[in-house]
């Protein structure tokens, strides 16, 4: 449920089935950030946020019906950036994502991709479908607004050379660099 919804705010998701596995999915792909529910198999979610802390700074929010004073402060000691107990609004945990995601200092890999491919094509034209499917994948379930949150995000980060991101109304965006 939570990746799915997720993905309808403009994510994609990737998802384990116990500690074990989320941290082998750390290892092996670009995570911008990281959601971890306390009471897993194999692993806990104590023991991942602190082991994903080791081996990267991406925003960690711990999900999970544990509410005690002692369970959040082991939590933020381990490096989460947010505790949120179940029942959680889904609406909240999108927001806290985004909110995280704004902070981080790196580009997120959708970021990253999107410059890479401007960069890779300049003055190239390409329309919001296109770089959705080229992004995101024939898959995602998402709609042409996610690409414009992630252009208006990306040149945000990218300051006064985000300017060379133009969109051409009605038809989409390309990277233009002028002399």
């Amino acid at each position: 449920m939570i990746a799915e919804y997720m993905r309808r705010g403009g994510h994609s998701c990737l998802t384990a089935e116990d500690g074990v596995d989320a941290l082998m999915l750390l290892k092996g792909n670009p995570v911008d950030l990281m959601i971890l529910d306390i009471m897993m198999p194999h692993l806990d979610g104590f023991s991942v946020c602190k082991m994903a802390r080791e081996m990267s700074g991406l925003p960690i929010i711990l999900l999970t019906a544990r509410d005690g004073e002692e369970d959040k402060l082991k939590g933020y000691q381990l490096g989460a950036d947010d505790y949120m107990t179940k029942p959680f609004s889904p609406k909240v945990l999108l927001a806290k994502a985004n909110a995280l995601l704004r902070r981080s200092s790196a580009l997120t890999y959708k970021e990253y991709e999107l410059l890479h491919l401007f960069m890779a094509n300049p003055g190239q034209l390409f329309t919001r479908e296109q770089l959705l499917n080229r992004i995101w994948g024939y898959e995602f379930q998402g709609t042409t607004r996610t690409v414009d949150t992630h252009i208006k995000t990306l040149r945000q980060k990218l300051g006064s050379a985000g300017s060379y991101i133009v969109t051409l109304i009605r038809s989409g965006y390309k990277f233009e660099v002028t002399a």
